[in-house]
């Protein structure tokens, strides 16, 4: 049986000196006293693993591991104004930094899962997601007249399922507006909802070497260049597969080039689902199987709301809810690494659920990961000597 408790053990697999680097580089600890960056993350990770509701909840469920926090790296429980005044001031920044630096650790780790596609191009998947706030209480969160949001634009890799960049913007800023400040690298395949069905987008993305899967919106007009034959014995819900050009001046001004329009009946809903591409090579069968595979981004923004605590916030400021969110992430990439690491089939709800019943619980990770339902040892059996 191990002598630190189950969180402490997860805690434990962040790489510390990565992040401490990145605290001095902020310089977020500069006049600090007793309540660090550090302390404020584990906090953080605290109320994602435990499902706290409120900085009260935070501050006393850590009181409740009095004599285990040293495991964390604290050296004593934060009072609740402790927690709400650093996470109104203290740049949110720091924990996005630790973020990105994370994802590089555990997502690589945790890439090359089973997938479909087998591609040498990567293969993002963009899309955004809304979390509806009161305006009178995030007075900051435009969204509408009487109605505050924040949306996280999200680029996912398809590989590992993590997310590749998020941009956290309030709720008025569209989808194909964002995308512009979201970095594409070069040869890669953004899949995207037809929100992205901007021309100007689409334009830049091609303009950068991007190759983008697209559906369209249904009042597009344009002119047939080129019918491309389509499969005569396999991937029989292929309609049609063509090479077109915008018709309207304005349209062709924004993108000036050749697309490939692709038609494929959905069996399962019952209806025909209409993409565009700037990829001429790849088969049509395979342009909509990865457009179906977009659905992985839903799947991953309905477990970071299901499972995590992203839909209420401890804090009201913008800072507050930013390092939330953030924080939120840091504690999928360790949720995700962790069930990627496990030998037992873990559903990430379960595992999340496990971890919440076994937060100070004192049995070694590895073990539990592995065979989280083995029955106890044999009190018979037991060597009672020290």
């Amino acid at each position: 049986m191990a002598n630190i408790t189950l969180f402490a053990q997860v805690i434990g697999q962040l790489p510390k000196e990565n992040i401490r680097k990145i605290i001095r580089e902020a310089g977020t600890d500069k006049h600090c006293k007793g309540y660090n960056t550090w302390s404020q993350l584990i906090s953080m990770m605290f109320c994602q693993f435990s499902g706290c509701d409120s900085v009260r909840d935070i501050s006393n469920g850590l009181k409740s591991a009095t004599g285990n926090l040293n495991h964390l790296g604290i050296s004593r429980a934060p009072s609740k104004s402790t927690v709400a005044y650093q996470n109104g001031n203290r740049d949110s920044s720091v924990f996005r930094d630790t973020f990105y630096m994370l994802f590089n650790h555990f997502g690589q780790q945790s890439r090359n899962q089973r997938r479909k596609f087998r591609f040498k191009m990567p293969v993002k998947m963009l899309d955004s997601t809304l979390v509806s706030l009161s305006l009178s209480l995030y007075d900051w969160a435009h969204y509408r007249t009487k109605k505050g949001a924040v949306k996280m634009h999200t680029l996912l890799d398809y590989d590992c399922l993590l997310p590749e960049f998020v941009n956290i913007t309030d709720g008025k800023v569209s989808d194909n507006k964002a995308a512009l400040d979201i970095p594409v690298a070069p040869h890669s395949v953004v899949v995207a909802d037809r929100g992205y069905c901007d021309y100007g987008l689409l334009n830049h993305w091609d303009s950068n070497d991007v190759f983008f899967v697209v559906r369209h919106k249904d009042n597009i007009r344009y002119r047939t260049i080129e019918e491309r034959p389509l499969p005569e014995k396999h991937a029989q819900n292929v309609l049609i597969d063509e090479v077109i050009e915008f018709e309207l001046d304005e349209a062709r001004k924004k993108y000036p080039g050749q697309l490939r329009r692709i038609a494929v009946w959905n069996d399962e809903h019952g209806y025909t689902l209409e993409i565009l591409t700037n990829n001429m090579t790849l088969a049509a069968s395979t342009i909509a199987a990865l457009y179906k595979a977009r659905w992985l981004i839903e799947v991953f923004f309905r477990n970071l709301k299901q499972i995590l605590r992203i839909k209420s916030f401890v804090g009201t400021s913008r800072n507050a809810v930013e390092i939330q969110i953030w924080t939120a992430l840091i504690t999928m990439l360790v949720l995700v690494w962790l069930k990627h690491i496990a030998k037992y089939k873990w559903a990430l709800a379960n595992l999340v659920a496990s971890l919440r019943l076994n937060t100070f619980t004192k049995i070694d990770l590895f073990k539990w990961l592995d065979e989280p339902f083995s029955p106890p040892p044999d009190p018979q059996n037991f060597d009672y000597r020290g």
